[in-house]
Formats: structure tokens, sequence, C-alpha cells
């Protein structure tokens, strides 16, 4: 059973490394995620997956020990989800960028609870499949706890990477509502080919964590919420 979550936005740039001068622009954001993964911790969960949109490469589970690099970005940095279990090798797909930025974010909190797994959701996945997804997370362990990562719209401004589109500010207001109160009909409901046309990334994750949180009645703390870069971010905590 789900017993906790944290939702957080999984922008490369909230490694300082990879955005640099940028960095103190989301030094709000990386607090307010921290205080989610505290949530975590406190829950005592016997599991931790990470989950966080993908593209065909990164789509599907990441065992224990699987890393990402951000050289992508022009940052010699690797991180590493977990640890593998004794005698086993390291996997060798590496995580996406989203997942590599849940990974970080554990390092940074210096995680050392639950085992900690990957799961790469399709952008494009639809929201049926999403919550059977999230119920089958919840079904693995008694006691699982979810980092969901994703963003909201990329079109709040003119100068956002899908430019300005004037259905993309209610579409956020929305999807923060439903992230804040833990309202998962909301989530569920949430338009996939508006999502999509929005560039928000983070509409299939919230909709897995919809299904992982049916029947556990947890209850929703919004802890961040702002669009730098035109895009919007939101930090939230479900216990």
């Amino acid at each position: 059973m789900l017993v906790a979550a944290a939702v957080c936005p999984c922008p490369p740039l909230l490694v300082p490394e990879v955005a640099r001068g940028a960095g103190p622009e989301l030094d709000a954001a990386r607090s307010a995620c921290l205080d989610a993964l505290g949530v975590l911790a406190a829950a005592r969960p016997d599991l931790l997956i990470v989950a966080g949109p993908a593209g065909p490469d990164g789509r599907g589970p990441f065992p224990p020990g699987s890393s990402g690099s951000f050289a992508g970005f022009g940052v010699d940095l690797t991180v590493r989800l977990g640890e593998p279990p004794a005698g086993s090798p390291a996997p060798e797909r590496p995580l996406p960028a989203s997942l590599a930025v849940g990974a970080w974010l554990l390092g940074l909190a210096r995680w050392d609870g639950a085992p900690a797994e990957g799961l790469g959701v399709e952008e494009t996945l639809p929201a049926g499949r999403c919550v059977r997804a999230g119920a089958d997370l919840a079904a693995r362990a008694e006691r699982v706890a979810l980092l969901v990562m994703g963003d909201g719209s990329a079109c709040r401004t003119v100068k956002a990477p899908g430019y300005l589109d004037e259905r993309a500010a209610g579409f956020d207001a929305a999807a923060v509502r439903a992230l804040a109160s833990a309202d998962l009909a909301a989530l569920e409901a949430l338009d996939e080919s508006l999502a999509y046309e929005l560039k928000a990334a983070g509409r299939a994750p919230w909709q897995v964590l919809a299904g992982a949180a049916r029947g556990a009645g947890l209850g929703g703390r919004l802890l961040y919420e702002d669009a730098p870069y035109g895009v919007g971010y939101a930090v939230a905590a479900w216990s």
C-alpha cells in the first residue's frame, strides 16, 4: 500500500552544476523538494519508487543501482539510484533525465531508507493505463513510497520552451489544486491531449500517483508552486 508520496519537478536545472549562474532561481524549489523527501523518510517505507516521464529509451522499470548522467547538459556528473543488491553487477541501462534528477535529489537528501527503484513513464500513456500502473506499484510491498517527478505546462510565457498558450495557466492551476489536496479524481481527469499540447510532462506520472493512492486515504500539502522560465513547477507531499 502507498504510505507517502512526494511530487517534485524534474528540470535538470534543479541540479546547481547544470544551472550554473541560474542556480539561485530554483533554491526555493530545491528546499521544498527536500522537505517533501523528509515526509517520505518519516513514513518508513519498505520500498521507494521514483517515477517520472521518459522517452522511448527510458520507459519501464529501473532496478536499484541504476545510474544516470548529466553529460548531455555539459556537466560531468553521474548519479545512482540506490545500490544494487550485494553481488549483483550495476545495471547498464541509463536513467532518463527525470529519474536522474530524482536520484540527485535523493543523494542531496542523503536517503538511506528503503531500497530505491525507478519507473520511466511514457509521456503519452493513456490515463487508464497510468492508473493501473500506479495500482501495481502500490501492491509491490506492504509500505510503498513514491517520488513522483514531473513538470506542468511549458507554455506559460512567450519565452517558455513551448511559447505562450493561454490555456496553460488554467491547466497548471487545476493540476496544482489536485496535487495540493490529493484529489485523485481530479488528477485522473487531467486532459491527456491538452497536456501533450502544453508540453506538461508531469501528467502521466501524476496519474500513476493517483492510481497508487486509491484506497490509501492520504492527504496532500502544497510546498511550492511557481513558473520560472515559463514552466509550471509544483512540489507537494502526501501522507
